[in-house]
């Protein structure tokens, strides 16, 4: 089956299986290995992209479903050489450390900031409740979204 995706601006075709699942396209398919395969039943997170701005999770999602929409992966978020401001708040606030779940953590961050620019830390713990981290403890992932909602906003965290 044929299908076309704008993926990260770009729209992107390809001849798939019906049973491929997004994760799959994304990272053998079109080379964006930046989508992690972790758990396989969508309860780590680490496969979270965004589908017309809303986070799922591509490890049970087929890419024919994908078919004339827009998907995001964490390779989106670089604009150029620069990093976008989760990005950069992930680092500043060492928001992650193996760096496995990070991408889904800063994709799904953007979609919560999209949506509620000023996030308490409850909200942000809500929303990234769906994301599994292993090694941070999360304390520094909720400081890095904060960050980052006040960068985008133009505080201070």
């Amino acid at each position: 089956m044929r299908i076309t995706v704008t993926v990260n601006g770009a729209e992107r075709s390809a001849e798939v299986e019906p049973r491929l699942l997004l994760v799959h396209f994304l990272r053998e398919e079109l080379g964006l290995t930046g989508t992690h395969v972790g758990c396989d039943t969508s309860g780590c997170g680490a496969c979270t992209v965004l589908l017309d701005g809303v986070p799922i999770k591509s490890c049970t999602y087929l890419a024919v479903q994908a078919d004339g929409r827009d998907v995001e992966t964490v390779e989106g978020l670089l604009n150029g050489a620069a990093l976008d401001p989760i990005q950069e708040a992930f680092k500043q606030e060492h928001g992650l450390q193996c760096g496995f779940c990070t991408l889904g953590m800063m994709l799904t961050a953007k979609a919560l900031l999209a949506s509620n620019p000023k996030p308490s830390d409850e909200e942000v713990r809500w929303a990234l409740s769906g994301n599994v981290c292993r090694c941070t403890g999360y304390m520094n992932i909720v400081r890095a979204v904060q960050a980052a909602a006040a960068a985008q906003s133009g505080s201070q965290p």
